[in-house]
């Protein structure tokens, strides 16, 4: 037997063989996991629409929780005369020791006016200060603890009546969509039939783009992705807007127990395909987008408002410095500005002195 040949053959000389060429830096997206995990995660979602369109009832309905057990519903007359408010909500939510802290941003009076006109600017403007509050942290000289409350969807509520898109809804789409990820949502599906659904959506998506609307984009599959998935994506993509019901109803039938909403002529499930969107759009934004969504935030809103911002700072320093080099040419008021010639046309006093 030859003990040397029996030895460099053996498994754990193989096994420290491989660990020589091993440097270690696959383990990295475990370490990026684990440490992201740690920290937790952040969403701030905005739902915006006129009221008594299920918005309260469609975001329990998605995350599984009560934000609005202690609301009081206005009346008409107390509706008429409201304001447009905003309303921020906070829950943390652990699901397998994955830790989110989601805001959710409401806007109590929204459309409800006699006169709608301008009743977005105060959502809009919430945006903008979330944004100004970021970069002033940002910007600061203590970065290490920046809470990031930039808004990263805005669900827009639609109404089921009407023919399509109401003045109202382009305005505001209009004026948040260059600031905020817009996700379109046909409220109360369930008062449509099949074909009305079908239609409105139809009808919603041509006059989006007729009055150059940018909602959320999906981001393309990639080229090795399976068959299904792209499948599912294209799905996705043609559910827009999403057609949904929400009820924090439990409903008991056949043995089973859902959450739905009982009607004369039947029962609809919130989470059945066949009757709405709900699952298609708790997907998107929970298990399939949301990082997405944040994504697009920083890298495409967040950015342009940077820019804006450096170059209107940038602009007043310009602004400033000359301002300041014209009070020096001139200290009290007299004579030309310092650069342009004397009234007899003999060159500046610097290049009569010069050579």
């Amino acid at each position: 037997w030859d003990s040397s040949r029996l030895w460099t053959s053996s498994p754990v000389c193989a096994q420290q063989d491989q660990d020589k060429e091993y440097v270690g830096f696959a383990t990295l997206p475990s370490q990026v996991n684990r440490k992201t995990v740690k920290k937790g995660f952040t969403f701030t979602l905005m739902v915006t629409g006129e009221s008594g369109l299920g918005k309260s009832t469609l975001i329990n309905s998605l995350f599984l929780t009560d934000l609005y057990k202690d609301r009081k519903v206005p009346n008409a007359e107390e509706r008429i005369l409201q304001t447009v408010g905003i309303v921020k909500h906070t829950v943390g939510i652990e699901e397998k020791g994955v830790r989110l802290r989601l805001n959710i941003i409401d806007t109590p009076g929204f459309g409800d006016a006699v006169n709608n006109t301008k009743s977005w600017k105060e959502v809009e403007d919430y945006v903008d200060q979330q944004f100004e509050q970021y970069f002033r942290e940002e910007s600061g000289l203590n970065r290490k603890n920046i809470q990031d409350h930039r808004v990263h969807c805005c669900l827009y509520f639609i109404s089921p009546s009407g023919h399509g898109l109401r003045p109202l809804d382009v305005e505001c789409m209009r004026a948040l969509h260059q600031k905020v990820n817009i996700v379109p949502v046909l409220a109360k599906a369930d008062s449509l039939t099949p074909a009305e659904v079908r239609t409105k959506k139809l009808k919603i998506r041509q006059e989006i783009e007729q009055f150059g609307i940018n909602i959320y984009q999906f981001p393309e599959c990639d080229s090795d992705e399976d068959d299904e998935f792209q499948l599912q994506d294209q799905i996705l993509k043609n559910s827009v807007p999403f057609a949904v019901i929400g009820s924090n109803l439990q409903v008991e039938s056949e043995g089973r127990r859902f959450r739905g909403r009982i009607y004369p002529w039947g029962l609809v499930e919130v989470e059945n395909p066949e009757h709405s969107d709900f699952l298609l759009l708790r997907n998107m934004l929970v298990r399939t987008h949301m990082q997405d969504l944040k994504d697009v935030t920083r890298e495409n809103h967040y950015e342009n408002y940077r820019a804006q911002c450096i170059q209107s700072m940038t602009r007043m320093v310009v602004q400033e410095r000359r301002r300041r080099s014209v009070a020096q040419g001139s200290p009290r008021g007299q004579g030309p500005p310092r650069g342009q010639g004397s009234p007899r046309g003999q060159g500046s006093p610097r290049s009569s002195t010069s050579g």
